[in-house]
């Protein structure tokens, strides 16, 4: 059997409708096929490869880890020089109410590990969450989900959720004494990449810090340079309890975090001790690969470049059959008439040569999510392809 009848026939799937290209190697922003094909890959693995594919440097830091020793125990009773150097790392780019790091293997692990740690150190049940919200497909992430059709077939779930809207103040004042936190994405992204108001979120933690409630932000979309700042809780003046991050944070490698004060994140360790355990969560390999990337993303300062290359994306993404663009950074919403014409155009943009996706809760628009060290030739470029692709869908 080949690789494809293998996919099929062997590999779980998690849908009847597969993208299905067979990747055979990645460079830059390329994605290469087993029949040569080339591929401007404009999602990044949703949101994962921000330095592109094959950063010479992050595949050395991962060599050189490598070569001194991969796993060795349990997470947090080895001292290992990969996770406390990131950990110090992340420490130092953060306010300092956030300076204990706990590494999980992904972003759902994140926010299970902030979802227990909330209801530990409040001792409270109840957590609210917001409609369209996305935190991930683990029982207790998904818990959160503010989306009834993704979670209906695995009830019963958390009890005690409570799920308010997007960016009305009003619904805020439903925060009270049981409420062990509140967890909300600084910009929501799988209904279709939409920010949270500075009103919004100053009332959010207003109300959280008036209840005891912990606050908690899911980056795991938006961390590490997404939205123009390191991260998206940047550009407002409101710092959570509780950051979750993940995705891009290991370059191509699989980790996540939540962080924490040292205070918040020690009821963790007693009564009962091991309060939260992972086998392979900080892995020696991510580690390396994840401190190697903050490093890049401080040095060649490629953070600074993203509001340019948000707007020449709007710039270059205009057309008739646009009916917005939301974006934040480079996270970018592009928005059709219908879902039959969005899912359309991307098919076109495929076969031309050009990936983007869509988002689970909005549907109608098409997800681009380039690496941020993407060019502004490769930019121009893509979104010609796009605007040949829709001009051929509408005709």
């Amino acid at each position: 059997m080949n690789n494809r009848e293998l996919f099929f026939s062997h590999q779980a799937q998690t849908s009847h409708f597969p993208i299905g290209l067979e990747i055979t190697s990645a460079e830059g922003v390329y994605l290469y096929g087993k029949d040569g094909r080339k591929y401007i890959d404009l999602i990044s693995g949703i949101a994962v490869s921000s330095l592109g594919h094959g950063n010479r440097r992050i595949a050395s830091a991962i060599r050189a880890q490598t070569e001194r020793h991969l796993h060795l125990m349990v997470y947090g009773e080895f001292i290992q020089e990969p996770q406390a150097r990131l950990a110090g790392m992340l420490s130092e780019s953060l306010p300092h109410t956030l300076s204990s790091c706990y590494f999980t293997n992904s972003g759902t692990e994140a926010v299970e590990g902030a979802l227990k740690l909330s209801k530990r150190f409040t001792g409270r049940e109840n957590i609210i969450s917001f409609n369209n919200a996305y935190h991930g497909s683990t029982q207790g992430a998904l818990s959160v989900c503010g989306n009834e059709e993704l979670k209906n077939a695995y009830r019963p779930l958390l009890p005690g959720v409570c799920f308010l809207r997007f960016n009305n103040i009003e619904d805020l004042k439903k925060i009270n004494g049981s409420t062990a936190c509140v967890i909300v994405e600084v910009v929501q992204g799988e209904s279709g990449v939409r920010a949270a108001s500075p009103e919004f979120l100053a009332e959010l933690r207003k109300q959280c810090t008036a209840h005891g409630a912990l606050l908690i932000f899911d980056e795991i979309q938006t961390g590490f340079g997404r939205t123009g700042n390191c991260f998206a809780f940047e550009h407002y003046d409101v710092i959570p309890d509780i950051l979750c991050l993940a995705k891009s944070m290991g370059a191509g490698m699989p980790i996540g975090a939540f962080i924490a004060s040292s205070k918040i994140m020690d009821t963790l360790a007693h009564h009962p001790p091991l309060g939260h355990i992972t086998t392979f969560g900080g892995h020696p390999l991510s580690c390396a690969a994840a401190a190697e990337h903050l490093s890049i993303l401080k040095e060649e300062k490629i953070i600074d470049l993203v509001p340019g290359k948000e707007k020449l994306l709007a710039e270059h993404l205009a057309h008739p059959a646009v009916k917005e663009i939301r974006s934040k950074g480079l996270l970018v919403a592009v928005e059709f008439e219908n879902e039959e014409i969005n899912k359309k155009i991307i098919s076109e943009s495929l076969e031309r040569g050009v990936l983007t996706d869509w988002f689970l809760f909005d549907q109608k628009s098409m997800r681009i999510a380039p690496p941020l060290t993407i060019s502004r030739e490769e930019i121009i470029n893509a979104c010609g392809i796009i605007r040949d692709a829709a001009d051929a869908v509408v005709r």
